[in-house]
């Protein structure tokens, strides 16, 4: 916060007794004058006088000195000229004949400054709660004792009570200059208590220093705003652990998703599948096309996209996967080199194949209104909607994957081939078909993968490239065959990755969990669950 100067404070607390709470008065002649002939303090001074009238028909004459169009007749009269009628500012009244005398009003950028924050403390009162909302955040900086009443009246008749929060520190932030000592010291505690990392730098300003005297001469005055910042420092460490653990956390919830196929594929089927990440890609595509298709022939529809997008991006992926598995990998089980080859070359076709269709350059996938934003849970945290819903879509999916392979024929059927492959094709199942809808299974689970991803990141023909080395390391780490140690792992190496990237950059903590990784299975091969895997025999 701007600190004014001795004479400035005089003639805003002027102002200030002119205007009461109880009484808002339209805004005086001599305030209306006082915008084209005072000085720059006094300008700034009869802006937040006008602003504290709360009077509607202030808001011509301030939206006139902003266009321009308020002028000068002979140092006397305050007049609004639009180029073709002349108005007298204070009355209303029109000019017979537009004078030729009038004269321009000449502001500072102080001026301008002071007069955008009339013009927000006005719409403090709007019907618009949008208009309410951005006024009070466009204040909290710059908060003036002159516009105290019409804060006082804006928390009267305030019904949302996030408007109410930030009104009462826009409050506290304006009573930071009253002359009653109480007062200051509530508003102190109020912006201590608040958290906030804009109300840390208004209690900072209270103990700046001219030399080595202090600004501030009221000692009481500074030990409360210095508790004040201890407290908010408190908060902001408190917030930025939390945010570091929801990132790790959303960012564990990816990796899930994107593993989740793979620890079907890899781990229940021994198949190296180095198309993995092109199967996460093809979903996120197909989240594209749902969406122009959506946008194109059901407008009315498209705050539903993501929803009508998840069983397209499903299927089309798992089709992908049935096919792979019918025309190559079928004849390669048992050869996981060879496999590995074919489905690397496989990856390569469909990264050229989609940037022959849809071009190489990244696609816009757009956030619906209800996944754009987020919770602001404190000061520095904020939840963003995208990141909660993917965390609720990966635990929709675990849990559906559990169900599927724990409680339905073909989780049975899958599960007995893994064990026992040849007595599973002794007792009737049909072991080739599980193969196909196994390996289907989870190429779909990577095309919900990709869904998700879209709404997050940007989705092009390298997206897949991404995530696949991730997503062998979490199958990997969680034990070979074990959807359980990959919910585990995904979560726990997205946290940690997260956590060091605070201490030694993104780049470094990569390398810091791949040796991590690298020394866990050393020292227990079979990762966090026993291994329970199988390589499938010709």
């Amino acid at each position: 916060m701007t600190f004014m100067r001795p004479a400035f404070l005089a003639l805003l607390t002027l102002a200030l007794c002119a205007i009461s709470p109880a009484s808002f008065a339209k805004p005086a002649p001599e305030l209306v004058l006082q915008l084209v002939i005072g000085d720059n303090d006094a300008k700034v001074a009869a802006l937040y006088a006008i602003a504290g009238s709360a009077d509607p028909e202030a808001l011509p004459i301030l939206e006139a000195l902003r266009d321009d169009t308020l002028k000068s007749l002979g140092g006397k009269q305050a007049i609004i000229y639009d180029g073709e009628t002349a108005v007298d500012a204070i009355t209303g009244a029109k000019l017979a004949k537009v004078p030729d005398e009038l004269e321009d009003v000449v502001s500072n950028g102080r001026v301008t400054n002071a007069l955008e924050g009339a013009l927000a403390a006005l719409d403090l009162i709007s019907p618009d709660k949008a208009l309410r909302l951005a006024a009070v955040k466009q204040l909290q900086n710059s908060a003036n004792p002159a516009i105290l009443p019409l804060l006082e009246k804006a928390l009267a008749i305030e019904a949302d009570p996030h408007i109410i929060k930030l009104l009462r520190l826009t409050q506290a932030a304006a009573q930071l200059q009253h002359p009653d000592k109480t007062v200051r010291l509530a508003a102190i505690a109020t912006l201590g208590a608040s958290g906030e990392p804009n109300a840390k730098q208004l209690l900072v300003a209270l103990l700046e220093k001219d030399g080595a005297t202090p600004k501030e001469p009221d000692e009481a005055i500074r030990v409360a705003a210095q508790q004040g910042i201890n407290t908010i420092n408190s908060q902001l460490k408190l917030g930025e652990a939390l945010g570091g653990l929801f990132t790790g956390i959303s960012l564990g919830s990816i990796l899930l998703l994107a593993a989740l196929g793979l620890a079907i594929t890899y781990g229940l089927m021994g198949v190296i599948n180095m198309a993995h990440g092109e199967l996460i890609m093809i979903g996120a595509y197909a989240t594209y096309v749902v969406q122009n298709l959506v946008r194109n022939y059901a407008p009315e529809l498209f705050e539903f996209y993501p929803l009508l997008a998840i069983p397209v991006a499903f299927m089309t992926s798992a089709l992908m996967g049935v096919l792979m598995e019918r025309l190559v990998i079928r004849f390669l089980y048992g050869r996981p080199l060879d496999t590995l080859l074919a489905t690397w070359g496989i990856s390569l076709m469909l990264i050229q194949l989609v940037r022959t269709v849809f071009g190489a350059q990244n696609v816009m996938v757009e956030n619906p209104a209800w996944l754009s934003g987020g919770v602001q849970v404190m000061g520095n945290l904020m939840l963003p909607y995208n990141r909660l819903a993917i965390i609720a879509f990966a635990i929709i999916v675990v849990i559906s994957m559990t169900l599927i392979l724990t409680r339905t024929r073909l989780g049975l059927f899958v599960r007995a081939v893994t064990q026992n492959r040849q007595m599973a094709s002794c007792v009737g199942v049909a072991t080739p078909r599980v193969d196909t809808l196994a390996f289907g299974l989870g190429s779909g689970v990577a095309g919900l993968a990709g869904c998700a991803l879209s709404q997050v990141g940007n989705v092009g023909p390298d997206l897949g490239q991404g995530y696949i080395i991730d997503s062998f390391m979490v199958v990997v780490l969680g034990g070979v065959g074990q959807l359980a140690g990959t919910v585990y792992a995904a979560l726990g190496l997205g946290v940690l990755n997260k956590l060091l990237e605070g201490y030694a950059g993104a780049v470094l903590a990569k390398i810091a969990v791949l040796v991590f990784i690298i020394i866990f299975i050393q020292k227990r091969p079979q990762g966090l669950f026993a291994m329970k895997g199988r390589f499938v025999e010709n």
